[in-house]
């Protein structure tokens, strides 16, 4: 009987109850300084923008890498977007409201709440964030360092800013990490092939899209002192 008290405690359709550290965290959100505040708002959407930036970066880079580097450097943007996907299925499967509406007691959220039908669990931020920065990690190593960190903070910052709850962007942040590895674990081997097709295309539109591939540097035969 407690165990059914205990269920029925919580929000309809709500995974778990994580309100009270919601709570927590938009209260420390409003004791900070309002530059903070500004920066966390700005950064829920710039980051975003950053990891489409690095998208790019690592696409262009990987153009003269070998074959398969290209291609998971591809299938970086393509995992983030596939977990996108997930996590629009899952928001209108679960329907959870959003906590700014939800939880009582709770200080006005730092941002607008998002308009009723727009669900809460899970948060696409953290979602394409993890994706993003998981396939970065894959196809550029050495830069997990940055991307890992961003995801994290961008979690962070829709909590912060009072638009999600803590397990909202927890459970973004593990959908996203972990399609973007299946995706681009399943896909590497078939978009390799494509990418040495296309490296051998008569196309020079295609050509320049795989990129040159690895520099070959053959060495200059000397002549030979020898006759």
């Amino acid at each position: 009987m407690e165990a059914m008290q205990a269920l029925d405690a919580l929000a309809p359709n709500t995974p778990v109850d994580t309100s009270g550290l919601y709570r927590d965290i938009t209260d420390f959100a409003h004791d900070t300084p309002s530059w903070v505040q500004h920066l966390a708002e700005v950064w829920t959407e710039v980051g975003l923008l950053l990891f489409g930036v690095l998208f790019v970066a690592a696409w262009w880079r990987a153009r003269r890498a070998d074959s398969r580097l290209l291609a998971i450097a591809v299938l970086a943007p393509l995992g983030t977007a596939v977990a996108y996907v997930v996590s629009e299925v899952l928001k209108s499967l679960i329907d959870e409201e959003r906590p700014c509406r939800a939880v009582t007691g709770a200080t006005t959220s730092l941002v607008k709440c998002p308009a009723v039908g727009d669900w809460s669990f899970p948060s696409n931020h953290a979602t394409i964030a993890a994706g993003a920065a998981v396939g970065l990690a894959l196809a550029w190593r050495g830069i997990a360092w940055l991307t890992l960190p961003m995801a994290v903070l961008m979690a962070f910052s829709r909590v912060f800013v009072g638009v999600h709850y803590p397990h909202d962007v927890l459970a973004g942040l593990l959908l996203g990490a972990l399609t973007a590895f299946l995706v681009v674990r399943l896909g590497a081997r078939p978009l390799t092939r494509l990418v040495d097709t296309m490296r051998g295309s008569d196309t020079a539109a295609v050509r320049w899209a795989a990129g040159p591939g690895p520099a070959q540097h053959a060495a200059p035969r000397e002549p030979s002192l020898h006759h």
